[in-house]
């Protein structure tokens, strides 16, 4: 029984194996089927760099956005303290002058 297992196992030995049909292909097939795998392969990875272009694209656009929304809060500081200082700069001004006033009025600073 052992023996005729063994027999019956060697004569289909090879018969549905997917390594063996592939040893039996011509080689011309076998090279147009390598292509067309290299291809689908190519293609792949031609539209992953696509997509990771498209996103760096968009994450570009929104950095960029975001430093043009600094730089605009930026001049508009730098305008303000410009603006804060020339108001503090007449406001010690005019305290000098009103200083003045007083002293020659008699006023005495006491600090």
């Amino acid at each position: 029984m052992i023996t005729e297992f063994i027999v019956f196992q060697n004569r289909n030995c090879g018969k549905h194996d997917p390594a063996m049909e592939e040893m039996n292909k011509d080689p011309l097939s076998m090279l147009s089927e390598e292509l067309k795998l290299q291809k689908i392969v190519a293609n792949e990875t031609l539209e992953q760099t696509k997509r990771l272009v498209i996103n760096a694209r968009n994450t570009f656009s929104h950095y960029k956005k975001e430093v043009e929304k600094c730089s605009i809060g930026m001049e508009t500081c730098e305008e303000a303290r410009e603006r804060a200082e020339a108001e503090l700069v007449e406001e010690r001004r005019l305290t000098a002058l009103w200083e003045e006033r007083a002293r020659d009025y008699g006023w005495k600073d006491r600090r």
